[in-house]
């Protein structure tokens, strides 16, 4: 039988994990990306900026494990760094303060792993298997799921004008329209995903998108230029490589995730018209950044690079998709951000990505008998969405509330009194199954949606168990009251017999005398 052919549009993480996982069936696999080559630095990124650092975790890990092509996770785990926690950064008395909140009571970390250096790895596999044929510069501009054909628009590439200006690089206007025949399409082009765009001409697809009120712009924390002098506390870099740092703002919150050139990617998320009165005046940016993120100007970066930094980067929206189903029929399927795009405050989305893919193939790999392979796709791509479709809603859920959390809650004596509660009793009482929300996201690899239900159910238990606990601790203040109140009373009756009895001898005294 003939290998089929798969063709996978978009080249990111999980697009590129979706190619290698293909091509490790034996499948022809063709990728396709709307940019340039991205593992050159000259590629500008569709949002224009370098993008928010991201945050591998177990799911991640083990989709990558799950690969099968020998020393990639390693070779991928050696340019990460671990991060034990978070940081939270404050004032107390007017100091400065920090407080670091350790994400797992066991010790364990998640990594921060720079999006260019995870994707060079990935793509560098991918060039080196004789199925892969990888096709930059390739937009999708038509697709025909039920013929199984696809039209990608091949631009062409730069080049550079030597007989007017050497250093100026003008582009051809010419371009041409290519079609492809395919046997099975993955979509992974992001959340402006051009597949799914022509998927719902072929499916009866539920779609929302929801833009938060929050932007986000990128900040640059460069290292230490004391590193190797006595006033180098963490070796180059400015402040504890091994934590998450978070600046909460009540509304709005900065953070910083460190990167293996000991410079540190960080991120403001505020409200839109917050950034709408910076704008307007730029004299408050600084002033603003010294009374909610103390310790970051001019410690971290300096005034003028603040200013700087944030006229020239983009103030970005942050977007969270959800739809169903995510399949045609045998043809196509989407995964990653193309299915559901979701805020980042859980540092789940490429991680949710990734595991679309393991889960996608695993269902492939179980439905599927070699020789009936073809036919027998639609079945396990409809198994896929049922199974996917409530997790991927249950993470962009999850994600959007830890908002609130990381802006804020982080500060709560209440969200403290749980965390420790569940940690203690997960290490006091594994038999009972604790565990905090985030051990069983970052940690695991158990279902989103089970998740949800479970951290619900567990709250409802505490919270029973913390009203039985009040009912216990009233009822046992108040029989002390009641005990009291009757001894008062009954020391009082004592006193008033003594007294009288006094008053009683002292007159059968003067009488006597």
């Amino acid at each position: 039988m003939a290998a089929q052919k798969t063709i996978v549009v978009g080249a990111g993480p999980v697009g590129s994990l979706a190619a290698l996982y293909a091509a490790g069936r034996g499948d022809d696999v063709e990728l396709y990306e709307l940019r340039g080559d991205l593992r050159d630095p000259n590629t500008v990124p569709l949002n224009f900026t370098k993008s928010i650092n991201l945050a591998l975790s177990e799911r991640g890990i083990n989709s990558l494990r799950n690969a099968n092509c020998p020393g990639l996770l390693e070779a991928v785990l050696n340019e990460t760094i671990p991060m034990y926690g978070r940081m939270i950064h404050g004032q107390k008395n007017g100091e400065l303060h920090e407080e670091s909140q350790a994400y797992d009571v066991k010790g364990r970390a998640i990594r921060a792993v720079d999006r260019a250096s995870l994707n060079k790895r990935l793509l560098d596999e991918l060039e080196k298997m004789p199925n892969v044929k990888l096709n930059f510069n390739h937009k999708l501009v038509g697709a025909d799921f039920k013929q199984n054909l696809a039209w990608f628009e091949k631009k062409s590439v730069p080049r550079t004008d030597h007989t007017q200006n050497p250093t100026q690089e003008t582009s051809s206007s010419t371009s041409q329209e290519i079609e492809v025949k395919f046997d099975f399409m993955i979509g992974a082009d992001g959340a402006h995903s051009a597949v799914r765009y022509h998927l719902m001409k072929f499916t009866r697809m539920d779609y929302m998108q929801e833009y938060i009120d929050t932007l986000w712009c990128e900040f640059h924390i460069s290292p230490d230029n004391a590193e190797g002098s006595a006033t180098s506390k963490y070796s180059g870099f400015k402040i504890s490589p091994n934590h998450l740092h978070i600046w909460p703002g009540i509304s709005f919150m900065f953070i910083a995730i460190p990167s293996l050139n000991k410079s540190f990617t960080s991120t403001l998320f505020l409200p839109a018209d917050r950034f709408a009165e910076l704008d307007a005046d730029p004299s408050s940016l600084v002033p603003f950044f010294k009374e909610h993120f103390p310790g970051v100007v001019p410690d971290l970066i300096s005034e003028e690079d603040l200013a700087k930094q944030y006229n020239e980067n983009p103030h970005l929206p942050l977007i969270n998709i959800k739809c169903s189903p995510y399949h045609f029929s045998g043809s196509c399927v989407i995964v990653g951000d193309a299915a559901h795009a979701m805020v980042p405050f859980y540092g789940q989305g490429m991680n949710a990505g990734l595991e679309d893919v393991r889960c996608l193939y695993e269902i492939i790999d179980a439905d599927l008998a070699s020789s009936q392979r073809w036919p027998r796709r639609a079945a396990a791509l409809a198994a896929y969405s049922r199974l996917r479709q409530p997790d991927a809603h249950a993470i962009n859920d999850l994600a959007l509330h830890n908002y609130q959390e990381m802006r804020s809650d982080v500060r709560s004596p209440l969200y403290k009194l749980r965390k420790l509660l569940e940690e203690r009793l997960s290490v006091w009482f594994p038999i009972s199954g604790f565990a905090t929300q985030y051990t069983r996201v970052s940690f695991g690899n158990e279902r989103y949606s089970e998740i949800e239900h479970r951290v619900l159910r567990q709250g409802r238990v505490l919270l029973a168990s913390s009203v039985v606990m009040l009912v216990g601790v009233a009822s046992w203040a108040g029989w002390w009251a009641w005990r009291w109140h009757r001894m008062a009373d009954s020391t009082k009756g004592l006193a008033k017999w003594f007294t009288w009895m006094g008053k009683r001898t002292e007159e059968f005294g003067r009488k006597f005398t």
